[in-house]
């Protein structure tokens, strides 16, 4: 019963406040449709909580820098993407173009000023995300991405992308790993909610200066390790390392690899 309450409001206060940012984006400056878009997720955050029986604890925010910085985050489901721009001010994102196709949306990522590039990656989306990303960090802002770049399930990793590491080197900004076991209690898009607290963690800044796969394997490592405790302590079982899975553009493909 509390799934479907919480659905049902998230589908009102989704259409409520897309129609909002669309009307937001008509306005002069980006600072009315980014408060839109904050009291939107602020609003999720609540009823994660109140309907869905879903508490967020927050970690870490001693760890997020002043100024400009990236949020490199572990993407579990639609419930974290609420719970960074409910509280991280100033907030940029990077996305694939798929969002375009929905009615009005491309408008209101233009004016928010959202990365948009080729989900199916490759020279052109490095060029774009690498001249988008510029804007940004010219204006003092602060930009998040998945560097997985799809929802993984609890358990489960996908190959990370080296985009935040070309954006952390083009413009000197430090980046936030994040962690989360979101994905036990609101696992990707699924309508089924399961009652609980879920933490979202933000880890210590990875700073400019490393080699490429130094980088890499810093960020993937203090992501995924954390990410395992905090599903382990969720589950109440012991740590797994994550599986790494492939996408076949429709549906998880378990890897050989791990």
């Amino acid at each position: 019963m509390r799934s479907a309450l919480f659905n049902i409001y998230y589908w009102v206060l989704s259409i409520f406040y897309g129609l909002s940012a669309a009307l937001s984006a008509l306005l002069p400056g980006r600072k009315p449709v980014a408060f839109a878009l904050r009291l939107y997720s602020q609003r999720m955050i609540w009823a994660l909580r109140a309907i869905a029986g879903v508490k967020i604890d927050l970690k870490g925010q001693e760890n997020l820098p002043q100024g400009a910085f990236i949020i490199a985050a572990k993407h579990h489901s639609w419930g974290d993407g609420f719970v960074m721009f409910a509280n991280v001010e100033n907030l940029s994102f990077v996305t694939g173009d798929h969002l375009e196709k929905f009615p009005l949306v491309g408008a209101i990522l233009k004016k928010l000023g959202a990365i948009v590039v080729d989900s199916c990656g490759g020279p052109e989306a490095r060029k774009a995300l690498s001249d988008s990303a510029a804007q940004v960090a010219a204006e003092g802002r602060r930009i998040l991405i998945y560097p997985e770049g799809h929802l993984a399930a609890p358990g489960e990793r996908f190959r990370y992308r080296t985009g935040v590491y070309h954006m952390s080197q083009d413009f000197g900004l430090p980046v936030v790993p994040v962690a989360t076991n979101l994905g036990c209690f609101w696992k990707q898009q699924d309508k089924a909610k399961t009652a609980g607290q879920a933490t979202v963690e933000f880890l210590p800044p990875i700073l400019p200066g490393l080699s490429k796969s130094e980088f890499m394997a810093r960020m993937e490592d203090v992501i995924e390790t954390r990410t395992n405790q905090l599903i382990a302590q969720a589950r109440g079982e012991a740590v797994k390392p994550s599986v790494l899975v492939e996408w076949n553009g429709r549906k998880n493909v378990a890897s050989a690899a791990t």
